[in-house]
């Protein structure tokens, strides 16, 4: 399995921007699916995107579209999530995940974690 480290978290104001970077060990994590997951206080983990390989699209949850953007840099081992326009709702523990298996939406299907970093959008 890959370890995996968040980065970038902190807390903006509503409308700023943030950047997470996930830094990953392993040899096999350039060949993985990556995706980016969320969990606000009291709520369950929830998609936010996914890039399945070098050069396909990424996938989005409904509530980031037009706002968040996923990439991959796999000659560093690193999965970005740009994120732009925020909103108090946005805030959350922010976790990365890598090698799926199965519904990619599901947290169930990812098989190494993050710790998670923090995001927090003032209003």
């Amino acid at each position: 399995q890959a370890q995996l480290v968040e980065s970038g978290g902190g807390l903006v104001q509503a409308g700023g921007s943030l950047r997470l970077s996930c830094a990953a060990s392993g040899r096999t994590f350039s060949r993985n699916a990556k995706a980016w997951f969320r969990q606000a206080p009291g709520k369950e983990r929830e998609f936010v995107a996914a890039i399945i390989a070098s050069g396909s699209k990424p996938d989005y949850a409904d509530s980031v579209k037009g706002r968040f953007t996923i990439s991959r840099d796999d000659a560093k081992n690193t999965v970005y999530l740009q994120m732009n326009s925020l909103k108090p709702e946005d805030t959350a523990v922010y976790y990365c995940a890598a090698g799926v298996s199965g519904n990619y939406y599901s947290d169930y299907a990812w098989g190494s974690w993050g710790q998670g970093t923090q995001v927090t959008v003032s209003s």
